[in-house]
């Protein structure tokens, strides 16, 4: 029970580290300039294309109708949700990064290979936002001068999406005081990563056709609604990208202690300023391939040792900067 206690109220605190005091940034940020200069990935669970029927879900539905979208983007292997955010964060293969377990185990430590959010900080300056919604990813939440992470996981039985959202409202009120947010970023951040996995949850425990699952499904939509209203109120959706995908699709359960599925396949939708309207993406697509294709989005330099590489069949143009060269195939 004290250990428990104790990794409630480490999973209760945010990851902090000391910043100076910046210069006051507020709701009138300057939206002058051009291209995508925030992305925001949000990353579901129990969701896919037969998720959309009915009505569920009106904003994933827009943000597919405007941007690009492949229904059956490749998982990883094992599919579970921790060796999945990995790669997705990684850029890596499971058995590259090494985290085959589910759940978050403290004496294993942190992952030893650079993140997307390494770096986008190593390539520009880029800094991120992280808000996980279930223990097992702080395994992932290795604290660094330019992330901010915070968890509300199952342990705490409000923490839902709206919840969620509550939060990244506070930090953004606190990150544009001029003050920072008492955390590594002291302004709004580059990427924002929300993980959103109330439908799958549903799903799991009261059935895929379940009016509990389709409400989640609801629930989930009004949260990044939410979300993106967020930053139509601070002036930043004209430069801001979106990026949404899955741990998991509908009917599999990515919080098992064993794979439910050995063909993991997850929805992958991009859409944004440069981004193809209306696309169905025709190349081969892997979750692996999101950090690349956010570096690119943000018109930064990718890393040949990486697994990951753009996506470059959803931009409008062919981007001006320099991309990794061709890399042998996983």
């Amino acid at each position: 029970m004290i250990l428990v206690g104790l990794l409630t109220i480490l999973l209760e605190t945010t990851i902090q580290a000391p910043v100076e005091a910046a210069a006051p940034l507020g709701k009138e940020t300057d939206s002058s300039g051009s291209g995508t200069e925030h992305v925001i990935l949000f990353v579901l669970e129990g969701f896919g294309q037969e998720s959309l029927k009915g009505g569920a879900m009106p904003v994933v539905s827009k943000l597919v109708k405007e941007g690009s979208v492949t229904w059956s983007a490749s998982g990883v292997k094992p599919a579970l949700r921790l060796p999945t955010m990995a790669s997705l964060v990684t850029g890596m293969p499971v058995e590259k990064h090494g985290i085959t377990w589910n759940f978050f185990e403290f004496s294993r430590g942190y992952p030893r290979h650079p993140s997307l959010f390494d770096y986008l900080d190593l390539s520009g300056g880029r800094d991120s936002a992280i808000f996980y919604m279930d223990e097992s990813l702080y395994q992932l939440a290795k604290p660094e001068p330019y992330t901010d992470y915070q968890l509300c996981g199952a342990l705490r039985p409000e923490c839902g999406s709206q919840k969620l959202v509550t939060y990244i409202q506070q930090y953004l009120q606190k990150a544009t005081s001029g003050h920072g947010y008492g955390h590594a970023i002291p302004s709004l951040p580059h990427l924002l990563v929300v993980h959103l996995p109330e439908a799958g949850r549903a799903g799991v425990t009261h059935g895929w056709d379940s009016t509990e699952y389709r409400e989640a499904l609801r629930t989930v939509d009004s949260a990044m609604k939410s979300v993106l209203n967020l930053f139509q109120e601070y002036s930043l959706s004209g430069r801001t990208a979106v990026v949404v995908t899955a741990l998991s699709g509908k009917g599999t359960d990515p919080g098992a202690e064993a794979p439910t599925t050995e063909s993991p396949v997850v929805p992958w939708i991009v859409s944004g300023t440069g981004i193809k309207r209306g696309q169905l993406i025709r190349q081969p697509v892997s979750i692996i391939d999101t950090g690349a294709t956010v570096m690119k989005i943000l018109k930064l330099e990718t890393h040949t040792e990486w697994e990951s590489r753009a996506v470059e069949d959803i931009f409008e143009t062919a981007a001006a900067t320099p991309t990794a060269r061709p890399r042998k195939k996983r």
